[in-house]
């Protein structure tokens, strides 16, 4: 029944598997159809090696539950489920261990913006979350992961931050698909990476100008964005 949105997040993950920030299973992509009221995610422990379109699980965006696929979802379904809630505008989510990311989150470091390739994804640092509670951990750890990121982003737009390092975890990406939501954690990979090789080279090094923060952006995102091709309309 969901053929077409289960290829497409298969297609996903398949695209997080060749980018080279996921070893074995650690890493998943979800992506949604709001109309539908479903998401599709990756199934829980199932090598990319092995995994077929079919494999991947729908799950319903009111009650979490799994309405089509034979295999469990992944282990971080609630946290997605939690993330679609919390942000609207969302229509895919990707959640993976990349080496320099998580090392800023295991740190619990925020990556700062340091220069306009950050800036040209991310506006401004991309926040870690507070501590998990033990009550939260014991509770509903998955859900109250999702709702911690949420919380991260109480005074931030999701849209314009798109990626959040869970404190002592690893990275979760969104964008409006799942493809977008894996290319958003390549980019915070490379901006994490660049951040802390700067920090080798430099720790003193001057602050990012916020003018150059607010150009790059800009440019891409903003209502009179320059970067890339106009669409024109045929005679």
């Amino acid at each position: 029944m969901y053929e077409e949105l289960k290829r497409r997040v298969f297609n996903a993950n398949m695209l997080l598997a060749r980018s080279g920030l996921v070893i074995l299973t650690w890493g998943n992509v979800s992506e949604a159809d709001r109309e539908a009221g479903v998401f599709a995610i990756k199934p829980s422990g199932v090598s990319y090696d092995e995994m077929k379109a079919e494999d991947v699980v729908i799950v319903s965006l009111e009650s979490g539950e799994r309405i089509e696929g034979k295999m469990n979802p992944s282990s971080d379904t609630k946290t997605h489920l939690a993330l679609y809630r919390a942000f609207p505008k969302a229509g895919g989510i990707c959640h993976c261990h990349s080496t320099f990311a998580t090392a800023y989150a295991q740190a619990s470091h925020p990556i700062p913006c340091l220069g306009t390739t950050h800036a040209d994804v991310f506006f401004g640092e991309v926040p870690v979350t507070r501590a998990l509670t033990k009550e939260e951990i014991d509770k509903d750890y998955e859900g109250e992961t999702g709702m911690v990121i949420a919380e991260a982003f109480a005074e931030l737009d999701p849209a314009a931050t798109p990626g959040v390092l869970v404190r002592q975890h690893g990275p979760f990406t969104w964008g409006k698909n799942g493809v977008e939501a894996v290319e958003h954690a390549q980019v915070l990979e490379q901006t994490a990476k660049m951040a802390w090789i700067q920090n080798m080279l430099d720790p003193d090094a001057e602050s990012f100008n916020l003018d150059l923060l607010h150009k790059h952006y800009e440019r891409k995102h903003g209502a009179n964005a320059t970067y890339g091709q106009s669409s024109h309309k045929t005679r």
